[in-house]
């Protein structure tokens, strides 16, 4: 297939957790071709304003579709909760009818549903998604008599992109975050922000055995699967070449670092720059 007929599902992020969604998406569906965009000039999104987040995703949007994604899947949660119902409803029907944006809100909220069995959620998030409520929404949406606790972890993101997930500080950081959630006794615990995962390990030898934990990377690759079966039209757009492609609006060796850690493999990528 020649260079300008390739389709990709495109991944975006404000940084770099999003790569670990893909790489859980690449796991899962190892044969369709990706294109990945970490907006790291400007992140991390959420201490921003929706309007702020609304307008940068706009941008990542029209990159991403302006290099043949077919698809786009909202890795970040903060633009998930703020951005993503505006696109998909106003942004899309104007511009791109015939494409598709979808986010990782609802596959956790979904999956969180399945799980818990005293229907009491926790949520540990940037302060973004906290403030947007959209967790608590969708959850609610599904089951009205769900008990949701939220807790914005503001620190988690900086310890992730230094590094910096197995100090000690980071453990007692952890600790003070889930405390309020253990305590209130829930059973099921959303990891709502991409970097989180990441630290999946620590958080479960904090809150026990006992407490199920939703990660979006283990999530979405299995509903992004169901939604390709569903949607053959779609499917059928997406070039199969096994190819991943990466682009960073601050490419620096951190980016490929971490980037390639997060990945599993050496990645490179490309600088590019969003209007």
């Amino acid at each position: 297939m020649s260079k300008h007929k390739r389709k990709f599902i495109g991944v975006f992020d404000s940084g770099f957790g999003g790569i670990n969604i893909l790489r859980g998406i690449v796991k899962e569906l190892p044969a369709y071709d990706y294109l990945y965009l970490g907006d790291t000039a400007r992140a991390p999104y959420g201490t921003r304003s929706p309007e702020v987040v609304y307008e940068f995703t706009k941008q990542a949007v029209d990159f991403m579709f302006a290099n043949n994604c077919e698809l786009i899947i909202f890795a970040c949660n903060t633009a998930s909760s703020d951005a993503l119902r505006k696109i998909q409803q106003e942004y899309l029907p104007k511009y791109y009818p015939n494409k598709k944006v979808l986010g990782v809100l609802i596959p956790a909220a979904e999956e969180a549903i399945i799980k818990t069995k005293n229907k009491k959620i926790g949520v540990i998030a940037t302060e973004g998604t906290v403030c947007s409520g959209a967790f608590a929404r969708e959850l609610m949406k599904i089951n009205p008599k769900i008990k949701v606790f939220q807790n914005p972890c503001p620190l988690l993101v900086p310890i992730v992109e230094a590094g910096e997930q197995n100090s000690k500080a980071t453990k007692i950081i952890l600790e003070n975050y889930l405390k309020p959630i253990k305590n209130r006794g829930a059973d099921t615990l959303i990891l709502g922000c991409t970097h989180y995962g990441i630290l999946e390990n620590q958080i479960r030898k904090i809150i026990g055995s006992g407490m199920a934990i939703i990660s979006e990377a283990k999530v979405v690759p299995k509903k992004l699967k169901d939604y390709l079966k569903r949607h053959a039209a779609i499917e059928k757009k997406i070039s199969k070449n096994r190819i991943v492609r990466f682009f960073s609006t601050d490419l620096t060796d951190k980016f490929i670092l971490l980037g390639s850690k997060f990945f599993g493999r050496k990645i490179k990528a490309q600088k590019i720059s969003l209007k």
